[in-house]
Formats: C-alpha cells, structure tokens, sequence
C-alpha cells in the first residue's frame, strides 16, 4: 500500500492483468481504516464471522466464529470485539491465544451484506479477541445464497473427525456439493484477507485427493484475494456445513491460471485458480448454528 492508492503491488498487478485498473481506482474509494456507524451497527447483528489467519507452522488457514447477536461489536472506530475465539481442534486455536495478524469478514447471508475488517488482533481477557482495523471494505452483494440461522443448543467446542494431508472421498464430495466457501490469503508484511466465494453446487471441482478448483467471477476489481495471491501462494478455504454447523478446512497453495483455455466451458469465469492441499481438517461443532436450505444469488451465471 502507497500513500497514492490502497492498494498493495500484488493488488496492482492483478488488476493490470484484467484490465481492470481504473475500475479498481474507483472502487478503491471504499476502503477504509475506520468502522463506519452503519458497519457498526451491521456487526453487532451478525452470528458469524469468518476469520483467516496464519498458523503456528505459517499456514493459512480459514475458520469460522459464531455467537448470539451482539457477539461482534465496535467499542470504537478502529476496533472490532468478538466475544469468541477459535477452541478446541480448530487449527487456529493456538495462532489466535496470542497477537496475529487476521483478515475477517462479516456475512448477512440473509440480506446478501458482507464487510470485510483486516488487521491485527489480540486477546481480550476475557476468552474473546479485539482486532485493530488495518482495512475495512464494505461488499457487493453478488453470488451470495440467502440463508437464515437457527440455535443448534447441544453444540459442544469445535472437534476434529477427521485430519490428513489430503481430501477423503465424502469430503471430496462435500466440496463438489458446496455452494458457498470462504478463501483466506497473505499479502505483504503478514496481512490476511478472508473473502467470500459462491456459485451453483458443482463450481467448487475437487479435481484430485490434493486439488481443488473454481471459476473466479466478475467481481468489485479490487482483486485483493487475487493480489495476495500474485506475491504468495499459500491459502486457506472454509466450506461450512449449513445443515449440521460442521466445516471443512483445508490449506494449501493456489495458483491463478489467467489464460482463456483455462476457462472454456466454464459460464461466467473471467479466470481459473487451482489450490494444490497439504493440510486438511474436518470439524464437527465448528458453530453451534445450522441454517436454511439456499436461495441462489441471481448474480450466479447459468
């Protein structure tokens, strides 16, 4: 990030690549490093909130938060409280007991409203975290299913059922059926993004035990996920259960593949990315919620 734009060289270059600077500019004008009141009060509504971050071995990993609403607030402009933090076998359990960098987002799956806050957190005291906004950026609506939350009371901590280097046949599975996940990734000096990414059940490919690969969308054209990943590769996706409150984790490196072969026959994907797995966790309780069944975003290509 320069004094002259918001955003980073890795940013730069993808949106170079796609042609997409001057729109980037534009949307550029968003971001920010305060909470504005309206985001304010959207976060203290919200159940959720996704959360990338390093690990202890330096992979990226996303997880997910979740609590009654009022569970995330902002006690000031460049603060964010969350009233929980990752326990039990969530892999960022111990990155998140002490000082990290961590990139959040905040999703209304209901009202299709997202807001991304990046920055750097710490333990509150009292089992929850407080982030200090680096970044803030209010999100379109497009590609997000509307859902609604229910209280699964008889959740217990996050547990793994299932750990590994690479994807098992029913997780395989579970990726080709998804309809939503999360990506977190790292740009320079440690920052962390975690951005949303939908589409029709199938857009997710588990190509290989160790591979998966989707459609990139026309999007806002920051490229911020895309731009992490021109300066490094290493990447973390969430694919929430909405039906019984698990999730799956993985964590690899993701390469974009920018050529026009790459995206023949696939409807409306502007690119390719590929995430080669190294790691892979399976929770069970990974949030005491399960949710609606979906109704697809309109944005989604047919």
């Amino acid at each position: 990030m320069t004094t002259s734009t918001p955003y980073h060289p890795g940013e730069r270059a993808a949106q170079a690549r796609a042609g997409r600077t001057e729109r980037a500019d534009h949307a550029g004008r968003s971001i920010r490093r305060t909470v504005p009141a309206v985001a304010a009060g959207f976060l203290t509504e919200r159940r959720t909130l996704v959360v990338g971050a390093a690990d202890r071995d330096d992979r990226i990993w996303a997880t997910q938060l979740a609590g009654p609403a009022g569970f995330l607030s902002a006690p000031d402009d460049r603060t964010m409280a969350v009233a929980a933090r990752p326990a039990g076998d969530d892999p960022l359990a111990g990155a998140l007991a002490g000082p990290a960098r961590v990139g959040t987002l905040a999703l209304d799956p209901a009202g299709r409203r997202r807001m991304r806050l990046n920055g750097r957190c710490a333990p509150d005291g009292q089992g929850g975290l407080l982030v200090h906004a680096d970044e803030v950026v209010a999100n379109c609506p497009k590609y997000i299913q509307r859902r609604t939350p229910a209280d699964r009371p008889a959740a217990g901590p996050p547990r793994a059922v299932a750990t590994g280097p690479a994807m098992t046949t029913a997780q395989r599975l579970a990726a080709a059926t998804a309809d939503t996940f999360f990506i977190a990734s790292t740009g320079p000096g440690g920052s962390v993004d975690a951005s949303h990414r939908g589409g029709f059940p199938g857009f997710l490919d588990p190509v290989a035990p160790d591979r998966l690969r989707w459609p990139e969308y026309p999007g806002n054209s920051m490229f911020l996920t895309l731009g992490n990943l021109e300066l490094d590769p290493r990447a973390g996706l969430l694919l929430p259960d909405w039906e019984t409150g698990g999730a799956l984790l993985v964590t690899g490196e993701a390469r974009t593949d920018w050529s026009e072969e790459a995206r023949q026959g696939v409807p409306g994907a502007e690119r390719m990315v590929e995430l080669t797995v190294t790691a892979v966790v399976e929770l069970a309780d990974a949030t005491p919620l399960v949710w609606t069944g979906p109704e697809y975003s309109p944005a989604l290509p047919r």
